[in-house]
């Protein structure tokens, strides 16, 4: 069992920075596969990133390739996004998500845990 907190949410102008931060709980953390995924109003969950046990290997969404940057530090159990560049488009609720297996998968139901997730607005 893992229990996911966000953190690192709020309002932001285009062109700049947040960094979001899940925190996990377990001793076996390092052996799951993290995903980040976000949720606009009216529009279904969809995929942003996603990082592997040891963090060597990333996937990413095409809108937010070059933009975004997911990574974790196995030693305080958290993952990170950091989110550069935003745009009004990238407003949503942000989750991350947990999967116990070694696959970096870019739909919902390849995780098992999930957060209750963080609001991003970014203002034109």
């Amino acid at each position: 069992q893992v229990q996911l907190v966000e953190s690192g949410g709020g309002l932001v102008q285009a062109g700049g920075s947040l960094r979001l931060s899940c925190a996990a709980s377990g001793r076996t953390f390092s052996r799951y596969s993290m995903g980040w995924f976000r949720q606009a109003p009216g529009k279904e969950r969809e995929f942003v990133a996603a990082i592997s046990w040891s963090g060597g290997v990333t996937r990413y969404a095409d809108s937010v390739k070059g933009r975004f940057t997911i990574s974790r530090d196995n030693a305080k159990n958290t993952v990170y996004l950091q989110m550069n560049s935003l745009k009004p488009e990238d407003t949503a609720v942000y989750y991350c998500a947990a999967n116990p297996a070694e696959i970096l998968s870019t739909i919902s139901r390849g995780y098992d845990y999930w957060g209750q997730g963080t609001q991003v607005t970014v203002s034109s």
